[in-house]
């Protein structure tokens, strides 16, 4: 604002009032986009109309119930103006904290939806702010993270998968990052086809592209980056659904038939990332069961070489318990996790177990073994 809004401002207020100063400087905020004068004009009229100081020096504790009623009710709507207008000019950064203030994430949500990777043309800085925005404040997880992989690309993405613990986004996430390394993988196999046959495949399945050309891995030819694969497919023993799991089946089935220097040894239970992946998505999708089920139970015991660690039968007991076969993942937490506290594992307590399998009765006698008294009381109260 010149000089002459400042005395207008004033002149406003001596001859009108204050209302019609308050007004009048509303006004100017809003033709200005100026969105902290617009809350802060507002936050500042609610407190004249309530007798209040204008400019806040301490928490407003000495209110009546109707008058905290009338000062929260404006607080939300300047936040809301405020946020409004900064994402009618496309601020989403800008216009997040006071959406999030008042705990209104659908506005922004919606606003990111419509954000695209070529935005970071104008800015990359201000599109990585969205991404936090989106994926890290949870916001718009999926959206967020549809944005790393676009902006950003796999490796990336695989970082920041990892460090995300929500269950419904990490299973949204997973699926996406799944499937667009799984596309990836199928488009370069189409152009290596194409070249060899003189056309491409209309088919994008990994195994009909894989099925009958076993010259496609000659001369350890691969066809994305086999870090990137083994990363993704650490993550797919948590997939739930079936269309995602065949994918990254298909990947580990492909990863099975490249060339020895592209074979890297993985952390137990899954040494062998393509063949030990293989075997566990196949019996999440109720192939071979029994297979799955033997191969990792005869890794499950402790090794010399890794003594104390129980990885490997925490992946056996939760194979078993998305199989729903409770009273063999039972059996096998008492013989290969006797010691180990529910606290510290990655998997179900034998406790739990016994809690999923509804064996009141197991519940009773394990807790009485272990001095629980918390779960022996589960125990008889549902047995």
């Amino acid at each position: 604002m010149d000089t002459q809004a400042f005395e207008l401002l004033e002149r406003t207020f001596r001859q009108d009032g204050a209302e019609a100063a308050f007004e009048m400087l509303l006004r100017w905020a809003r033709a200005e986009t100026h969105c902290g004068v617009l809350f802060g004009a507002r936050i500042m009229q609610s407190r004249y109309r309530l007798g209040l100081p204008l400019i806040e020096t301490e928490p407003v504790l000495d209110l009546t119930a109707g008058q905290r009623l009338t000062y929260e009710t404006a607080f939300r709507e300047a936040a809301r103006e405020a946020g409004e207008l900064l994402l009618a000019g496309g601020d989403i950064a800008g216009a997040w904290p006071y959406f999030k203030a008042i705990g209104e994430h659908a506005p922004v949500s919606a606003a990111i939806e419509s954000v695209s990777s070529l935005d970071s043309v104008n800015g990359g800085d201000k599109l990585d702010r969205v991404i936090e925005i989106a994926f890290q404040e949870g916001v718009n997880p999926r959206k967020g993270f549809e944005l790393i992989l676009e902006h950003h690309g796999i490796c990336r993405a695989i970082t920041w998968f990892a460090a995300n613990r929500d269950y419904d986004s990490r299973q949204k996430s997973l699926r996406l990052l799944v499937r667009t390394l799984y596309g990836q993988l199928a488009s370069a196999m189409k152009e290596t086809i194409a070249s060899a046959e003189g056309a491409a495949p209309e088919t994008n399945s990994l195994a009909e592209l894989m099925a009958g050309r076993a010259w496609l891995f000659e001369g350890n030819s691969s066809y994305t980056d086999s870090t990137h694969l083994t990363s993704v497919l650490r993550f797919t023993p948590e997939l739930e659904d079936p269309e995602t799991l065949r994918m990254a089946l298909e990947m580990a089935e492909y990863g099975r038939c490249l060339a020895p220097m592209f074979h890297f040894r993985g952390d137990p239970p899954f040494a062998d990332p393509y063949l030990d992946h293989a075997v566990y998505l196949k019996a999440l999708l109720g192939e071979d069961v029994d297979r799955a089920i033997a191969h990792f139970r005869a890794k499950a015991t402790p090794s010399a070489e890794f003594p104390g660690d129980t990885a490997p039968a925490e992946v056996l007991i939760e194979l078993l318990v998305r199989l729903e076969r409770y009273a063999e993942a039972i059996q096998a937490s008492v013989e290969c996790l006797p010691d180990a506290s529910g606290a510290s594992l990655n998997c179900p307590s034998v406790l739990q177990l016994c809690q999923m399998a509804g064996d009141y009765a197991g519940l009773r006698s394990l807790a009485r073994q272990r001095e629980d008294l918390l779960g022996f009381m589960a125990g008889v109260i549902q047995g």
